[in-house]
């Protein structure tokens, strides 16, 4: 069976490599890397890759074009559809379009608790939505069934949090996040909380984890990172350090993680390393930090300055991403897939009819892949679409302002 995933940021590349290792060794896999505006940079890409079991003969980079011809011309038996949801989107349709087609896989490369109606609505043509815990297929199947969304979902455990020994090192490992915590002043007071805690124990290394140097693209835009708030914090000690390596390597070395709510959490956890999970900011869906109510994983920025990291509740961990690995089904649900589509019997994959028709579509394209869609229709649809959604824009800001004006009188 022949399984092509495409993918382009650094979280979804390392997401996609790990997932394709983890296949069943007689599939024969292989991960484009796409160009689009946010694709990951030659030294993302080699630390997304590192340990994830997939041959480096089977990654290449690709255009936009180059993708569309390759799956045309040689359709594989199934497409793993590993991006951003507006991506995922703009692909699913490009795939359903051929003939004939593959089956098409998505799924979201790390915590996915709270469920959210974006990420199901985006990826409604594909076949099969994996996930990583029976928390999220129970919360996802949920949403679906209330939303009216016909959406089948598998499970697979989080392939890049492979249990195994604890690290024996003494660092402290900071997993950065772009968006979490958001606030310019928050993110300063963890830079703080960082340069505090390096300086109560000078024998010891704080690790800042990051996933890209500054001028890399990330998932998620990042508008305050870390190097720069640390240095305008001035002089910081020689054990707080920044680093870029892979978050497995980083792990070597660890005597426990400290995160808001990133998923090297759970690749810590498998790997029997303590975990403090920062409730500084609070518990919230912005802070993708819910699903640790009942870990007892939470802690404060004393007891991350004293070190005191901790172990999940055994009752939490079955749930939450830490299963038993025999309850995955992904492969199962994938090789089911494409025996029907060999036997003719995979039904068309319908899109969620939405207005603007093909104009809209050529929007959408556009704006994800930006400079690497060279279609006529991307042009039009942009010199088209540009001041009417900044039209649309204006009259929304101008409703809010006066629904704020009838609010306080």
């Amino acid at each position: 069976m022949r399984i092509v995933a495409v993918a382009d940021t650094d979280s979804y590349v390392k997401w996609a490599a790990a997932l394709l290792g983890a296949a069943p060794p007689e599939w024969d896999v292989r991960l484009r890397v796409l160009e689009t505006p946010l694709a990951v940079s030659a030294s993302q890409q080699r630390s997304a890759l590192a340990g994830s079991g997939l041959r480096p003969a089977a990654v290449e980079r690709v255009t936009p074009g180059e993708l569309n011809r390759r799956l045309r011309d040689d359709p594989p038996d199934a497409v793993l559809l590993a991006a951003r949801g507006p991506l995922v989107r703009v692909l699913a349709k490009q795939v359903a379009s051929l003939t004939p087609r593959p089956v098409i896989v998505t799924g979201l490369p790390g915590i996915s608790i709270p469920a959210t109606r974006k990420a199901v609505l985006f990826r409604t043509q594909c076949d099969l939505f994996v996930l990583h815990s029976h928390r999220e297929i129970t919360a996802f199947a949920r949403l679906a069934a209330e939303e009216g969304f016909a959406q089948t979902f598998a499970l697979a455990s989080l392939p890049f949090a492979r249990r195994g020994a604890p690290g024996r090192g003494t660092d402290l490992v900071f997993a950065a996040q772009a968006v979490v915590p958001r606030e310019r002043s928050e993110r300063m007071r963890v830079a703080r909380l960082l340069r505090d805690t390096a300086q109560a124990d000078p024998t010891r290394r704080v690790v800042v984890k990051l996933r890209g140097v500054t001028g890399e693209h990330q998932t998620h835009t990042e508008a305050d990172p870390y190097p720069d708030l640390l240095a305008a914090l001035g002089d910081v000690p020689a054990n707080l350090v920044v680093s870029t390596a892979p978050m497995a390597r980083a792990l070597d070395d660890a005597e426990g993680l400290v995160t808001v709510s990133s998923t090297a959490a759970i690749e810590a956890l498998a790997r029997g390393i303590p975990v403090i999970a920062l409730d500084t900011f609070g518990v919230s869906p912005a802070l993708i930090n819910p699903v640790f109510v009942g870990s007892g994983l939470f802690g404060d920025e004393g007891e991350v300055i004293a070190r005191r990291f901790r172990h999940p509740r055994a009752s939490w961990l079955n749930a939450n991403y830490l299963h038993d690995p025999t309850d995955d089904d992904w492969s199962d649900r994938i090789v089911e897939l494409v025996t029907r589509r060999r036997a003719g019997l995979l039904p068309p994959a319908h899109a969620v009819r939405r207005p603007g028709g093909r104009l809209r579509d050529a929007w959408e394209r556009k704006l994800v892949l930006g400079a690497h869609d060279t279609t006529v229709s991307g042009h039009i649809a942009r010199a088209i679409g540009t001041p009417l959604r900044a039209a649309v824009r204006r009259i929304r800001s101008l409703a809010r302002r006066r629904q704020h004006i009838v609010s306080a009188h």
